[in-house]
């Protein structure tokens, strides 16, 4: 599994988006980037955690930060999923696994005893130069993203 820690270099990313665009760290030199990644869209917790940060969108982009949510769904999923909860955030999808695995995120999970591979709910808080600035891991959905928030207008 690949370690991001903070100070880090980001790696790069290229992925697909609902509305049929694409989003990239290249593409966003200069702003501070939230990169938070979720199991799959249209889920209780999933959902909760896209209408939270879709809630301070305006003070993310008063901050300068553009907020990006990753799972593995294909973007058919995310445009209903957008358009169902009427999501302010771009979200982008990872079919082939390339992002959350350099983020290091794609890891084996456990539930009721069955072992399966599954994405990490975690976020990433990268510079406008792509350095990676802070890290959070195994995250709980409540108050995470007032957190991450506070700690873009931080930078």
């Amino acid at each position: 599994m690949t370690e991001i820690t903070e100070g880090s270099k980001a790696p790069a990313f290229d992925m697909a988006t609902a509305g049929g665009g694409r989003v990239s760290l290249d593409g966003l030199k200069g702003r501070t980037v939230v990169l938070y990644f979720y199991p799959k869209a249209d889920t209780p917790a999933c959902t909760t955690e896209g209408q939270d940060f879709s809630a301070l969108i305006g003070d993310f982009d008063e901050s300068g930060a553009v907020v990006i949510g990753v799972s593995r769904d294909p973007v058919r999923k995310l445009d209903r999923f957008k358009a169902k909860y009427d999501l302010k955030v771009i979200l982008a999808s990872d079919e082939p696994e390339d992002v959350t695995g350099a983020f290091g995120v794609w890891v084996q999970k456990k539930l009721y005893g069955r072992e399966y591979m599954g994405i990490e709910r975690a976020t990433f808080l990268i510079d406008g130069a792509g350095v990676v600035r802070r890290v959070w891991r195994k995250v709980s959905v409540k108050n995470h993203a007032a957190e991450v928030l506070a700690a873009a207008q931080s930078l």
